[in-house]
């Protein structure tokens, strides 16, 4: 569902085959969510681990994409990509984003399924199989807008100035030094503002969308856990700062994400932390 008069065709067509799509996704994931014991993990490295429940899932995910849309491009978490990534329609997509969540029965993971065209984040869609929600949207042609649904409900960010009315996702990346994030956390506090992490970055950015969370902030993120979460948030008419240019496409980038009223004072006080910012990341 999107406002059709504002998101592209391509784009709408796609989005309405990646939502049930994700759908199916989370039903799969939610398989092995229930039987966790019996799948094989492996370590990536510090705080980060995949199981065959990412690999299939993710398989799944590939499959239908390249049957559907076989000139589209792909970027997977777990198989690595395909195709331009600054030229037509480009899939980006983690298969259980929150995995150490997934794995330790915590029910704050998702499926994330998001997408490029021509080099800009253009629609997201974002399954939180446990709460049996869909997060689905589309950027409009100008950039915003285009319309955010949680379930076919329209969505928005909080209003809000300050970080005084809700809560703010802080998330942590190991792939930045730490003070930043201390630092962040420590002016949130003396703003009046309460911090929480879930565990899954790509959720806290539909929280966003959705008015849930007042703000998102991480020092790194990979393009497959962020961009349809940005697409979200975009969509129901918030900010997110700029992912892809220096190459965040597949370099990653610092994430911040909330409604437009408190984007000026987000980034006054990532900058202030020391967040790695760049000019384009100024609301």
């Amino acid at each position: 569902m999107t406002k059709t008069d504002e998101v592209a065709p391509a784009v709408a067509e796609r989005l309405a085959f990646a939502e049930a799509l994700t759908r199916r996704a989370g039903t799969a994931a939610l398989r092995h969510f229930r039987d966790r014991e019996a799948l094989v993990v492996e370590s990536k490295g510090l705080q980060d681990v995949v199981s065959r429940a990412d690999r299939e899932v993710e398989d799944l995910i590939r499959g239908a994409l390249a049957e559907r849309f076989p000139g589209d491009g792909f970027l997977g978490e777990e198989s690595g990509g395909s195709g331009d990534f600054g030229q037509g329609a480009v899939w980006v997509v983690d298969p259980i984003d929150g995995t150490q969540c997934f794995l330790a029965g915590l029910p704050t993971w998702c499926v994330s399924v998001g997408l490029m065209v021509d080099g800009r984040i253009a629609a997201g869609v974002i399954v939180d199989p446990c709460a049996d929600e869909c997060f689905s949207g589309a950027v409009g042609k100008d950039g915003t807008g285009g319309g955010a649904f949680c379930n076919g409900r329209p969505i928005a960010p909080a209003g809000v100035a300050d970080f005084r009315n809700g809560l703010t996702e802080v998330g942590v990346s190991f792939r930045i030094p730490r003070d930043p994030t201390v630092g962040f956390i420590d002016r949130l506090l003396e703003a009046g503002g309460i911090y929480h992490r879930s565990g899954s970055g790509a959720l806290g950015l539909a929280h966003v969308a959705a008015g849930r969370y007042v703000a998102y902030i991480e020092g790194h993120m990979n393009a497959w856990d962020s961009f349809a979460g940005a697409a979200l948030v975009r969509a129901a008419g918030g900010w997110v700062n700029d992912l892809t240019s220096n190459d965040g496409v597949t370099r990653g980038a610092v994430v911040m994400a909330s409604g437009r009223r408190l984007a000026p004072a987000l980034h006054a006080m990532a900058e202030a932390a020391g967040y790695p910012l760049t000019p384009g990341d100024r609301p």
